[in-house]
């Protein structure tokens, strides 16, 4: 059991933390208002969902026993506002902020995958390694995100309207994927005990 001191300081940490995380929303939704602004769809509709995805922890904990941890709903909330950013200009212009924007959102899909290998009280991942498992899952969702920036990138250009996402070719597609995985591996070395808190009666 923690002392008196210790309890004081992780409800610091979390309050700290709370402030962070309506600070990155705050700012999903200034970028929401610029896309407004310039009449953009394609930043409209991705702070949306970049608004919707950073939402996701409290209508999980909403439906489930599951309880997050405050600087794990802003890691989400970064991971939005980053790519909501990018949108307004970012992505073409500065040229790491797709590789910190791809390490974000993969550490994510790594996280849930994570969870979802630790949680399988049935053991019907057992064929696979929690690393192999993890980076499988984060490629596998990573391919499936550029097909779909790539057809609607396509779609768009073909009807005439500015697409929704965009694509830059085979090289950035492959350094995509790169900076994926790396945020697979990050999951793979810190999200045990990151991560405990999520993982349910079947962990591992």
């Amino acid at each position: 059991m923690a002392s008196p001191p210790e309890r004081a300081r992780r409800s610091t940490d979390a309050d700290r933390w709370r402030v962070v995380n309506r600070l990155l929303q705050a700012g999903i939704v200034a970028g929401l208002a610029a896309g407004i602004r310039r009449r953009d769809p394609s930043v409209v509709v991705n702070a949306l969902l970049s608004l919707a995805f950073a939402s996701l922890p409290g209508h999980v904990e909403r439906w489930t026993d599951v309880r997050f941890r405050p600087w794990q709903r802003g890691w989400l909330s970064l991971s939005g506002l980053v790519h909501t950013l990018g949108m307004l200009g970012p992505y073409d212009h500065v040229w790491w902020w797709d590789d910190v924007a791809h390490t974000l959102s993969g550490g994510v899909v790594a996280g849930a995958a994570d969870v979802l290998y630790r949680s399988d009280a049935d053991g019907r991942y057992t064929e696979c390694s929690r690393p192999a498992f993890i980076a499988g899952v984060t490629l596998g969702f990573g391919v499936v995100w550029e097909l779909l920036e790539y057809l609607v990138h396509a779609l768009g250009d073909r009807i005439g309207v500015e697409p929704m996402l965009v694509t830059y070719g085979w090289r950035d597609t492959l350094g995509d994927l790169v900076f994926d995985l790396l945020g697979a591996a990050l999951v793979v070395r810190f999200g045990r005990a990151a991560l405990s808190n999520l993982v349910g009666d079947g962990q591992r």
